[in-house]
């Protein structure tokens, strides 16, 4: 199985346990596993939106190309 249909797998799973929140509640374990699921979720967001602004390329008024990713991309702080 490949890593999109993992992740596939996990926001259905994210929003089977959003909508039981709603209807009749989670339980300790699921508030847990539906956090846990969050975060993972995020951080693949996160990830995926910095591999895209690594490959930008801006042309400067000066006419060079700078890319973003080599400008920025080892200055993560977080």
């Amino acid at each position: 199985m490949n890593d999109e249909n993992k992740m596939g797998e996990k926001i259905a799973r994210i929003n089977e346990l959003y909508r039981k929140s709603k209807a009749e509640g989670l339980t300790e374990e699921e508030k847990k596993e539906q956090a846990a699921l969050r975060s993972e979720y995020i951080a693949n967001v996160r990830a995926n939106l910095r591999g895209q602004l690594d490959h930008i390329d801006i042309q400067e008024k000066d006419g060079s190309i700078t890319n973003l990713g080599e400008k920025y991309g080892k200055k993560r702080t977080h």
